[in-house]
């Protein structure tokens, strides 16, 4: 199948690794693009950043109006009713990325995926089940929508992870963050929870952290 569309930025030429950044509900590919530079990530890191575009779709909880998304949202409440098959689907789209660069010649250690909100819950699926190991995950203001259905990979039980939230969101409440972290952790994964005075978006502070864990987890 075809990848989706999507955006590619290079740290610098004939990079060897790669973080692909995955958007929000009704945004697209250009919603974090421009934050490389905000990263200030050292001169000498070639890494290829790639931001897929979502294929547009209804959403119920919008009354079904048509907007770039990774699944469908069917109910709000705490627990997020979302179509699983699509966000299985997603995941498997981003996979194909995955699996592109390797044919690039990156190693899957030096793949990194990052999402926020929507782009997060098709994030943890697509990193956590992968079958190669892969070098990390940023999870911010997301949730683990399919932490009861997901296979997950023993190629990435060794996989850190840092999870982002708002303390303030009024989107996704601070306590699917903190579920997310804590099914994690009993579970032996490598996770770092940390906590913003913001609500339903990024601060400068957690850019700061966003490049500190990229420079963590490909020095690991």
């Amino acid at each position: 199948m075809p990848l989706l569309p999507a955006i590619e930025q290079e740290t610098l030429p004939n990079p060897d690794a790669v973080v692909i950044w995955l958007h929000g509900l009704g945004a697209d590919g250009y919603d974090f693009a421009p934050i490389v530079p905000e990263l200030n990530l050292p001169p000498e890191l070639r890494i290829r950043f790639i931001f897929p575009h979502a294929p547009s779709i209804p959403v119920t909880v919008n009354g079904g109006y048509i907007m770039p998304a990774w699944f469908d949202i069917l109910e709000m409440d705490i627990d997020r009713k979302v179509d699983s098959t699509q966000l299985e689907a997603s995941a498997a789209a981003i996979s194909r990325f995955i699996d592109r660069e390797l044919t690039r010649g990156i190693d899957s250690r030096r793949i990194l995926l990052a999402g926020f909100s929507q782009g997060g819950a098709v994030a943890y699926q697509t990193s956590l089940s992968y079958p190669q190991p892969l070098g990390g995950l940023i999870a911010m203001s997301t949730y683990f929508a399919t932490s009861d259905s997901i296979e997950l990979s023993v190629a990435n039980r060794e996989l850190p992870i840092e999870i982002h939230h708002g303390l303030y969101d009024p989107v996704v409440p601070p306590a699917l963050g903190i579920r997310a972290a804590e099914f994690l952790k009993d579970r032996g994964y490598d996770v770092t929870f940390r906590t913003y005075p913001m609500d339903h978006a990024v601060c400068p502070q957690q850019i700061g952290h966003i490049a500190e864990a990229v420079q963590r987890f490909l020095k690991g």
